[in-house]
Protein backbone atom coordinates (compact mmCIF):
# COMPACT_ATOMS: atom_id res chain seq x y z
CA UNK A 1 0.00 0.00 0.00
CA UNK A 2 1.40 3.46 -0.73
CA UNK A 3 0.42 6.05 1.17
CA UNK A 4 0.72 10.20 -0.36
CA UNK A 5 0.63 13.16 2.40
CA UNK A 6 -1.78 15.73 1.09
CA UNK A 7 -1.56 19.57 2.13
CA UNK A 8 -4.04 18.57 5.07
CA UNK A 9 -1.89 17.06 7.68
CA UNK A 10 -3.83 13.74 8.58
CA UNK A 11 -5.78 13.71 5.27
CA UNK A 12 -3.61 10.75 3.31
CA UNK A 13 -4.26 9.35 -0.09
CA UNK A 14 -3.87 5.29 0.00
CA UNK A 15 -2.87 3.43 -2.90
CA UNK A 16 -3.39 -0.10 -2.89
CA UNK A 17 -1.55 -2.42 -5.06
CA UNK A 18 -3.42 -4.32 -7.98
CA UNK A 19 -2.22 -8.10 -8.68
CA UNK A 20 -3.93 -8.56 -12.01
CA UNK A 21 -3.73 -11.63 -14.37
CA UNK A 22 -6.23 -12.93 -16.87
CA UNK A 23 -9.23 -13.09 -14.39
CA UNK A 24 -8.82 -9.12 -13.70
CA UNK A 25 -7.03 -8.20 -9.97
CA UNK A 26 -7.22 -8.73 -6.52
CA UNK A 27 -6.74 -5.46 -4.09
CA UNK A 28 -6.29 -5.51 -0.86
CA UNK A 29 -7.86 -2.18 0.46
CA UNK A 30 -7.42 -2.17 4.12
CA UNK A 31 -5.22 -4.08 6.27
CA UNK A 32 -5.67 -2.56 10.27
CA UNK A 33 -2.88 -4.48 10.98
CA UNK A 34 -0.26 -2.40 8.43
CA UNK A 35 -1.94 0.63 8.41
CA UNK A 36 -1.21 0.95 12.31
CA UNK A 37 1.93 -0.02 11.61
CA UNK A 38 2.24 2.85 9.41
CA UNK A 39 0.79 4.96 12.06
CA UNK A 40 -3.16 5.24 10.61
CA UNK A 41 -5.12 3.89 13.66
CA UNK A 42 -8.97 3.36 12.70
CA UNK A 43 -11.44 1.35 13.58
CA UNK A 44 -13.98 1.41 10.93
CA UNK A 45 -17.49 0.18 12.15
CA UNK A 46 -19.59 1.17 9.18
CA UNK A 47 -19.54 0.58 5.28
CA UNK A 48 -21.34 2.76 3.01
CA UNK A 49 -22.39 2.18 -0.59
CA UNK A 50 -23.89 4.84 -2.65
CA UNK A 51 -24.63 5.13 -6.68
CA UNK A 52 -24.67 8.98 -8.04
CA UNK A 53 -26.74 8.42 -11.57
CA UNK A 54 -26.13 11.62 -13.16
CA UNK A 55 -22.66 13.63 -13.86
CA UNK A 56 -22.56 16.30 -11.78
CA UNK A 57 -24.27 14.88 -8.39
CA UNK A 58 -23.11 16.84 -5.58
CA UNK A 59 -22.90 15.19 -2.30
CA UNK A 60 -21.54 17.12 0.50
CA UNK A 61 -20.10 19.08 2.30
CA UNK A 62 -21.40 16.86 5.23
CA UNK A 63 -19.74 16.31 9.04
CA UNK A 64 -20.41 13.92 12.07
CA UNK A 65 -20.51 15.80 15.25
CA UNK A 66 -18.80 14.44 18.27
CA UNK A 67 -19.73 12.47 20.46
CA UNK A 68 -20.50 10.06 16.48
CA UNK A 69 -17.70 12.36 15.01
CA UNK A 70 -16.91 9.61 11.82
CA UNK A 71 -13.39 8.90 10.51
CA UNK A 72 -13.78 8.22 6.70
CA UNK A 73 -11.97 6.11 3.75
CA UNK A 74 -13.50 6.60 0.80
CA UNK A 75 -12.95 4.43 -2.72
CA UNK A 76 -14.86 4.82 -6.04
CA UNK A 77 -16.43 0.88 -7.05
CA UNK A 78 -17.18 2.30 -10.52
CA UNK A 79 -16.91 5.15 -12.69
CA UNK A 80 -14.98 8.43 -10.92
CA UNK A 81 -15.44 11.51 -8.87
CA UNK A 82 -13.58 14.60 -6.93
CA UNK A 83 -13.34 14.04 -3.29
CA UNK A 84 -12.94 17.34 -0.79
CA UNK A 85 -11.88 17.38 2.11
CA UNK A 86 -12.43 20.69 3.98
CA UNK A 87 -10.54 21.63 7.77
CA UNK A 88 -13.05 23.07 10.35
CA UNK A 89 -10.99 22.16 13.44
CA UNK A 90 -11.06 25.72 15.34
CA UNK A 91 -7.63 27.02 16.05
CA UNK A 92 -6.21 24.53 13.06
CA UNK A 93 -3.52 26.46 10.81
CA UNK A 94 -5.60 25.00 8.25
CA UNK A 95 -8.78 25.61 9.40
CA UNK A 96 -10.91 26.62 5.64
CA UNK A 97 -8.94 25.03 3.59
CA UNK A 98 -9.45 22.28 1.26
CA UNK A 99 -7.77 19.38 -1.04
CA UNK A 100 -9.53 17.46 -3.78
CA UNK A 101 -8.73 14.59 -4.84
CA UNK A 102 -9.77 12.24 -8.12
CA UNK A 103 -11.15 8.71 -7.57
CA UNK A 104 -11.60 6.34 -9.48
CA UNK A 105 -12.74 2.55 -10.71
CA UNK A 106 -9.56 2.69 -13.12
CA UNK A 107 -6.45 4.86 -10.37
CA UNK A 108 -7.69 2.25 -7.53
CA UNK A 109 -6.69 5.48 -5.08
CA UNK A 110 -8.94 6.21 -1.78
CA UNK A 111 -9.21 9.21 0.63
CA UNK A 112 -8.61 8.82 4.60
CA UNK A 113 -10.56 11.42 6.01
CA UNK A 114 -9.73 12.16 9.93
CA UNK A 115 -12.96 13.29 12.16
CA UNK A 116 -12.82 17.04 12.08
CA UNK A 117 -13.21 17.65 8.67
CA UNK A 118 -16.06 18.28 6.14
CA UNK A 119 -16.54 15.55 3.42
CA UNK A 120 -17.66 15.99 -0.48
CA UNK A 121 -17.77 15.11 -3.57
CA UNK A 122 -19.04 15.66 -6.98
CA UNK A 123 -19.57 12.53 -9.66
CA UNK A 124 -17.19 13.12 -13.23
CA UNK A 125 -18.94 10.12 -15.00
CA UNK A 126 -22.78 8.75 -14.70
CA UNK A 127 -23.69 5.92 -12.78
CA UNK A 128 -20.43 6.15 -10.09
CA UNK A 129 -20.39 4.60 -7.12
CA UNK A 130 -18.91 5.42 -3.67
CA UNK A 131 -17.94 3.47 -1.18
CA UNK A 132 -16.96 4.16 2.29
CA UNK A 133 -15.88 3.04 5.73
CA UNK A 134 -16.82 5.38 9.00
CA UNK A 135 -15.57 5.03 12.37
CA UNK A 136 -19.05 5.75 14.00
CA UNK A 137 -22.27 4.57 13.18
CA UNK A 138 -24.27 7.07 11.19
CA UNK A 139 -26.34 9.23 14.00
CA UNK A 140 -28.90 11.67 12.89
CA UNK A 141 -28.69 13.94 15.79
CA UNK A 142 -24.95 14.60 15.11
CA UNK A 143 -25.75 15.55 11.40
CA UNK A 144 -24.33 19.01 9.69
CA UNK A 145 -23.23 19.91 6.70
CA UNK A 146 -21.89 23.38 4.71
CA UNK A 147 -22.85 24.61 1.68
CA UNK A 148 -20.91 22.96 -1.43
CA UNK A 149 -20.02 25.91 -3.02
CA UNK A 150 -19.46 28.48 -0.24
CA UNK A 151 -17.51 31.28 -1.44
CA UNK A 152 -15.38 31.39 1.70
CA UNK A 153 -13.77 28.10 0.88
CA UNK A 154 -13.50 28.42 -2.54
CA UNK A 155 -13.05 24.98 -3.80
CA UNK A 156 -12.57 23.81 -7.68
CA UNK A 157 -14.42 21.05 -8.04
CA UNK A 158 -13.15 20.34 -11.20
CA UNK A 159 -16.34 20.95 -13.22
CA UNK A 160 -19.24 23.19 -13.82
CA UNK A 161 -21.23 22.95 -10.79
CA UNK A 162 -23.86 25.42 -11.57
CA UNK A 163 -26.44 22.73 -12.34
CA UNK A 164 -25.53 20.55 -9.59
CA UNK A 165 -27.44 17.37 -8.92
CA UNK A 166 -28.12 18.17 -4.68
CA UNK A 167 -30.51 16.88 -2.52
CA UNK A 168 -32.81 18.96 -0.59
CA UNK A 169 -30.47 19.22 2.80
CA UNK A 170 -27.51 20.17 0.64
CA UNK A 171 -29.47 23.05 -1.07
CA UNK A 172 -29.94 24.51 2.50
CA UNK A 173 -26.97 24.09 4.10
CA UNK A 174 -25.44 27.02 5.62
CA UNK A 175 -22.30 28.82 5.05
CA UNK A 176 -18.84 27.82 7.53
CA UNK A 177 -19.10 31.45 8.65
CA UNK A 178 -22.89 30.71 9.93
CA UNK A 179 -22.33 27.48 11.67
CA UNK A 180 -20.13 27.06 14.73
CA UNK A 181 -17.72 23.92 14.30
CA UNK A 182 -17.90 21.26 17.12
CA UNK A 183 -14.34 20.42 16.42
CA UNK A 184 -11.16 22.03 18.10
CA UNK A 185 -7.40 21.51 16.77
CA UNK A 186 -5.54 19.45 19.52
CA UNK A 187 -1.81 20.62 17.84
CA UNK A 188 -1.90 17.10 16.38
CA UNK A 189 -2.29 15.64 12.74
CA UNK A 190 -5.55 14.35 13.10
Amino acid sequence: MEIETTALPGVVILVPQRHGDARGFFSESWNARRMREAGLDYDFVQDNHSLSAQTGTVRGLHFQAPPHAQAKLVRCGRGSLRDVAVDIRRGSPTYGRWIAVDLSFENGRQLLIPAGFLHGFVTLEPDTEIIYKCTDYYAPECDGAVRFDDPDIGIDWGVDTSGAVLSGKDAAAPLLRDITSPFIWTGEPA
